[in-house]
């Protein structure tokens, strides 16, 4: 668990995957990613093709809006809680703002590695880090695999950013980019997965923040929303296909991280200069999600004080009430209804 926090990835996924791999190998480490993250892509499928055949109605709108307000409500809740533990002190704070402005003035994938990178040099300079003692396990993973995996890792990464246009390489990159670059859970992918597909135009601010707000619906890791957009993007192949290479393409990068990182995990969690970077770059992606807060997801979310309220009551669901997301979901997707009928 403390190895996924500190890597890119989703760190569920990352550990389960981890656990299958100490257990019983390869297949072990395939089955368990597998187990964990196909109920959850299935649902995410089943939701696009469901959401592609429904007629362009009100009901449809008021559908798709309610998911937009949820998905205000959940991303507030999660900068709120990642500011509590990821920014408790001034220096950490001072790397979120830090990070959310170099993010506003530099669009695209650019400002997101720009504000991580920055957000790794600021805490290596101005946050103190803190040697930890590893258990004694054989690592799953050789030392020579291990480099082979991150190799593949960063070789992958650097084609991920050459243009492939609409085609499935350019699908498998785009989402490969998006998870090799993630820090700090699930919600941060959210400015990242825009980018890549709303950027170019595959799809509409509209059907990503409804997907969005519908992956807060469904057990699973949250990276299972690759699947719904994978599915829904106007980029071949598409549907089920498309589906399963988003998944691949999002997913991957935090595995070869996890192999690549296990053989030399001891050594590097007892640095405090590597800690110290970890720790300014978790405060960063709470500036990134922060700045996807604003933009895109209550720009596109909220239009009036009704949505404003939706939005408000769902927040205080969440973090007053401890509802489940569920019930915020379902909630907003009705007000949603109702306020387009009327």
């Amino acid at each position: 668990m403390a190895l996924s926090q500190f890597l890119p990835g989703p760190a569920s996924s990352q550990t389960g995957f981890a656990i299958g791999l100490t257990r019983a190998g390869y297949a072990g480490g395939a089955a368990a990613w597998l187990g964990f993250t196909l109920p959850s892509a299935l649902l995410m499928v089943a939701f696009a093709l469901g959401l592609h055949g429904l007629a362009d109605t009100a009901i449809r709108g008021g559908l798709l809006h309610g998911l937009k307000l949820v998905a205000v409500a959940i991303v507030a809740q999660a900068v709120l809680g990642m500011a509590r533990s990821l920014c408790p002190d001034r220096q950490r704070a001072a790397v979120a703002v830090l990070a959310l402005a170099l993010v506003v003035a530099i669009p695209g994938s650019a400002g997101q590695v720009v504000a991580i990178l920055a957000g790794g040099l600021v805490g290596l300079l101005l946050c103190k880090g803190t040697a930890a003692e590893a258990p004694s396990v054989i690592p799953p993973v050789s030392r020579p695999a291990g480099l082979v995996c991150l190799a593949a890792y960063f070789v992958l990464l650097a084609f991920a950013f050459v243009p492939a246009g609409r085609t499935a390489v350019g699908l498998f990159d785009a989402f490969y980019r998006s998870g090799a670059l993630v820090f700090g859970g699930g919600h941060v992918v959210l400015p990242l997965l825009r980018d890549a597909v709303v950027a170019p135009g595959w799809t509409s601010d509209n059907i990503f923040l409804a997907g969005y707000g519908m992956a807060q619906a469904v057990p699973g890791p949250l990276f299972t929303f690759a699947a719904y957009l994978g599915a829904i993007a106007g980029v071949p192949p598409g549907g089920a296909a498309g589906a399963a290479i988003a998944l691949a393409g999002i997913f991957l990068p935090g595995l070869l991280a996890m192999m690549g990182a296990l053989p030399f995990w001891h050594a590097l969690r007892s640095r405090p200069r590597a800690q110290a970077v970890m720790t300014g770059i978790n405060a960063a992606v709470v500036g990134l999600l922060g700045a996807a807060l604003y933009s895109p997801v209550w720009v596109s979310a909220v239009r009036g004080p009704a949505d404003f309220a939706v939005a408000a009551a769902a927040f205080v669901l969440l973090v007053a009430w401890r509802a489940p997301p569920l019930l915020a979901v379902v909630f907003c997707a009705v007000a949603g209804v109702a306020l387009s009928a009327g």
